[in-house]
């Protein structure tokens, strides 16, 4: 094998802010390798709300400040190189890893319970609380780099790991059986698309909330049922008519997400992008014994079982654009418009 270089192509997040808070570099130093670490060649990486959320501070729950702007509501450490998606090939491995990974290609699980060689107290996001993937090279723990044998491109590749494991998660915990009812709201971006897909791979019925222009798209991938943003759920689909609810709008339909859920329904929530504070009638909750579900850090068992449908092909990838590295300005500015069904993919420059 080549020599490997010294230097790379990445973009980092210098604070903060604006767009003009990313900046593309040249001179970036390759990351060093613990001994359970593996060194990852970079060829495609998926853009997240995550990317923009925590470019503006959104995860802080202080306003107008960013000390505690992360997942792990710890100060963000400037530089820091976004992207949880990687798709890549380890070209170099830590002394304490098999050499023959060398040449494996892989997905990296975004989230992180090892790091440095260590144990985390608390579970890091890639790209996050350490270095991700929007560069010509990254690192992470062996055990969070998983062989994947597929047919499918680098980009189609990079689309899945952070939103579809996200969906596998939130359907893992709410655990909806073959034949019982699924609600997804903001079905048709990247986790919503995902979930989709992944609920009707266990034989649910699935009803997606999506805008008109997406609708076709949305039943394409299998929904069986179609609402849109300004209809009343009650009024589409009656009270205590779903037995699940993947909700990552949150807002002010809030409540009526709860109406809708059977007595003993189960409601997970990984994003809130309606709106993050929300009214609960406690009396929703203890009288119709609902579950919830806060999903953030994936169960064991979530990432292989994706990386099973993604070799079987039980699901698709769905990429609406890709852009290259060096125009993550615009990629971010398409994202933050949500007029795409899937993802946003970013091609990495090598050579």
């Amino acid at each position: 094998m080549a020599s490997l270089p010294t230097t790379m192509h990445g973009v980092q997040l210098t604070g903060h802010g604006d767009f003009d808070v990313l900046k593309y570099a040249t001179d970036i130093a390759v990351p060093s390798l613990a001994s359970t670490d593996v060194l990852i060649k970079v060829m495609a990486a998926g853009v997240n709300n995550t990317d923009l959320n925590t470019r503006l501070a959104w995860y802080s729950k202080q306003d107008g400040e960013s000390e505690d702007a992360s997942w792990s509501s710890e100060a963000l450490v400037f530089p820091r190189i976004q992207g949880a998606d990687v798709c890549g090939v380890i070209v170099a491995v830590g002394e304490s890893v098999d050499k023959s990974r060398i040449g494996e290609r892989i997905l990296v699980e975004p989230c992180l319970v090892k790091a440095n060689g260590e144990t985390l107290k608390a579970p890091w996001y890639f790209g996050s609380e350490c270095d991700g993937g929007f560069a010509q090279y990254t690192v992470v723990d062996s055990t969070h780099a998983y062989t994947i044998n597929s047919s499918y491109s680098d980009v189609e590749l990079a689309s899945f790991p952070c939103s579809y494991s996200t969906a596998e998660n939130m359907l893992y915990r709410s655990n909806p059986q073959q034949g019982q009812t699924v609600l997804i709201t903001g079905a048709s971006g990247g986790v919503g698309s995902a979930a989709v897909q992944l609920a009707k791979a266990r034989g649910a019925n699935v009803i997606a909330i999506t805008s008109k222009s997406k609708a076709q798209q949305l039943k394409d991938l299998g929904a069986n049922k179609v609402i849109f943003r300004e209809d009343d759920l009650i009024q589409a689909l009656g009270k205590s008519s779903v037995d699940v609810v993947i909700d990552l709008v949150a807002g002010e339909q809030w409540p009526k997400l709860l109406e809708v859920l059977k007595p003993k329904g189960r409601y997970a929530v990984s994003g809130a992008i309606g709106g993050a504070l929300v009214e609960l009638d406690i009396r929703t909750l203890y009288l119709k014994d609902l579950t919830f579900f806060g999903c953030t850090v994936l169960e064991p068992e979530v990432f292989k079982s994706l990386v099973n449908f993604i070799e079987q092909e039980k699901i698709k990838p769905i990429v609406a654009k890709t852009f290259p590295l060096n125009e993550i300005v615009t990629a971010q500015q398409v994202f933050a418009q949500k007029q795409h069904v899937g993802k946003i993919v970013l091609t990495i420059p090598h050579g």
